[in-house]
Formats: C-alpha cells, structure tokens, sequence
C-alpha cells in the first residue's frame, strides 16, 4: 500500500509504502481512534477528557465485539442495559458514556473526516449514529447526586476530626513515621471543609496560593485562598476564584502546618501545600482511603465521602447566616440553584427559621407597643 493512501481523518498513522493491511478492520479503527483524539485535542479538550473518552469507546467495542461500521443501535442498548442491571452504574455515569459514543459515531460518520465513504469501499458497511433522541438518556433533573450524599452534620464533622487528631498523637507516641502523612491528611480535610474546596481544588493547592486580606487582619498570611484549579467547564482551563477564609481556627491549623510540621517532611523544593512521601503531591486516591477508614472506624454513614466537606461548608455557613450570594461566590457556583441542592440545613435551623418569621410577622401585626 502505497505511504500516500492514507485513512481520511487520521492524522498521525503511518503506513510503510508496499506493505498490505494485514488486519484492516484493526488499523482502521485504531485509525478512527487516533483521529478522533486529535479532533477532540483541537476542540481545546483536556488530556484526561480525551483519554477517558476514548476507553469508553473501547469498552463498548470489547462489550460489542463488533467495529464501528457493525455498530447498531440494539447493540449500544444492550451495553446500557447490562451496565444498569450487572455493574449498577449511577445514571450520570450512564449519560457519560452516551455522550462519548455520540461523540465518536458523530466523528465517523461526519462526511468531512471521510470515514464512510472509507469503510463501503472497504468493508461494505458503513457507521451509523448509534445514541439517538429514542435510546438517550435524558438530564431532566439539577442533580443526579445519589440521593444518600448529604453533608456531614456539626457533630460528625467534630468527631471525625478529633478522632483523626488523637490518631496522630497515637502514632507520635509510638514514635511510628506515619504521624506526618496523618498530619498532612487531616489538615487536607480541615482545609477543603475550611474553603469549601472540591477534592482537586485541595490537593492542587502550593503554599503559594494564599494571601492577607486587609479587611480580615486576624486571619494572617491566610486570609485568602486562591485556588487556581477550579472545575473547567468544557473546553475551557481550569477556573480561578479566590476564597476568603471566615473561621479563625482554619488559619491557625495552616499556618501550623506550613511552619511546624510541612518542614519536617524534607520537601523544601516542592512547592505543593502537600507533599507526597513518593510524589510531588498527594493523590486523591490517599485522601479517599484515609477518610472512608476514619469515617468506618467511627461507625459513621458510608455515603459520607470527602465531597461531603464542601455540602457541609455551605451548609454551615447558610445555618450561620451568611447572605447567600455570599457563598455561592465562595464556593464558585455560576448559580444560585447549585448552592441551594448542596445545602443540607438542619431541621432545627429551619424550625428557627419560622420561628423568626412568625415572630415577625406578629410583631408587625400588632404594632409598636400593642404586643406587650
């Protein structure tokens, strides 16, 4: 085959000139892959997305056992099903996946990539759309959270700290290394609680990245948190937002770490806020594992899980009576709405609540001085 005869829409694939396909329908496809990932990378996509687009795709393949120009409807279908009924997938995960075999069949089939054309001279077939407005799933709802997600109450959050401290004066005592990383974890929980930071938010944080503010002198060097990696919204680079620290106690355990304990891990050259004993930062996986083991050992409910911090800063702030443009701008929200399904008052505080306004409503029924 000639070096000049190559596959429409795949940049990037490299024939040696005389040499036949000796597994056409495999080269092709890695062809319409490859193709696929550099339109993506065009579109300003991030590396993370492309990559976990494209093993999606290669699941339904394996699942299928058929290429793309054999895919059919019925087939996408019974994927779905299966990831339903077998491996009881949540249904954004669903609609996930959907959106990047849409994505692909829509690449394919886009006359300008030429695949079409390619695949009936080859194979006889063609790809078609294989996710249509009959088989999609549908996004009717403003959050697909499980309903068991939920914010930690006062309580709980209180007890899962404490508990995590009194673990790390028990490693300390023992003289057992592992007190530092038990440090640096419990600190990354009071942090993201402190903020209200997603997981990445946390962990991508440098020492870097906080600041005075000059209305809130008692809170020091941290007074401001800038987080620089903020959730991106499609195509765009991760969203910047500063964050202004509101609770003294939070300062006090960062400035704690970065003075006291941060040096002890021997990482003067990484700029990271938490250093990995292995890598330059901490990954999410650790932060996962160490808080579901505190949160197990305390016998606490398992759908409480590290996103739980933020749910409970928002909520806690609205109980305090914090406006509450206020924090969706501290929690980066484009929109009201979004604040309101993380907030998970208390039914003590909306009691409270009505209670003002009962109260208000009587006293400017009766009047000045008619109430007495």
């Amino acid at each position: 085959m000639s070096k000049d005869d190559g596959f429409p829409g795949a940049v990037g694939l490299h024939l040696a000139e005389g040499v036949p396909l000796l597994h056409p329908e495999e080269q092709v496809f890695a062809a319409m892959l490859e193709g696929w990932r550099n339109q993506q990378l065009a579109r300003n996509l991030a590396h993370s997305t492309v990559e976990a687009q494209l093993r999606q795709v290669r699941r339904f393949f394996a699942h299928s056992g058929e290429y793309p120009w054999c895919w059919m409807p019925q087939l996408a279908d019974e994927w779905f099903a299966d990831l339903r009924s077998l491996n009881h997938v949540a249904t954004s995960t669903v609609r996930g996946y959907q959106g990047s075999l849409r994505g692909f069949c829509s690449f394919i089939t886009d006359p300008a990539y030429g695949w079409a054309a390619e695949c009936e001279r080859r194979f006889g077939t063609h790809p078609v759309q294989v996710i249509n407005e009959s088989n999609a799933a549908t996004h009717v709802a403003d959050s697909e959270a499980e309903p068991t997600r939920r914010a930690f109450t006062r309580e709980e959050l209180q007890a899962l700290f404490d508990y995590a401290d009194e673990e790390i004066a028990r490693k300390r005592a023992a003289g057992r290394k592992g007190w530092l990383p038990a440090f640096r974890d419990v600190t990354t929980f009071k942090v993201a609680y402190g903020f209200g930071l997603r997981r990445n938010e946390t962990r991508m944080l440098d020492v870097a990245d906080f600041g005075r503010n000059p209305h809130g002198r008692e809170f020091g060097e941290y007074g401001v948190c800038f987080v620089r990696y903020g959730k991106a919204k499609k195509g765009s680079p991760p969203k910047r937002r500063s964050v202004l620290c509101v609770w003294e106690w939070v300062a006090e355990v960062l400035e704690q770490w970065v003075t006291e304990v941060r040096p002890l891990l021997g990482r003067d050259n990484n700029p990271a806020l938490w250093p990995s004993e292995r890598a330059p930062r901490i990954a999410n996986k650790q932060l996962n594992r160490r808080l579901a083991a505190y949160r197990d050992a305390l016998g606490m409910d398992p759908a409480l899980e590290f996103h739980s911090l933020r749910r409970s800063y928002v909520t806690h702030l609205i109980e305090d009576g914090f406006d509450a443009r206020f924090v969706q701008e501290q929690v980066g929200h484009d929109h009201a709405s979004t604040t309101s399904i993380y907030t998970c008052v208390s039914s003590d505080y909306r009691t409270r609540t009505l209670r003002r306004a009962l109260d208000a409503t009587i006293d400017e029924a009766l009047g000045p001085g008619k109430g007495a």
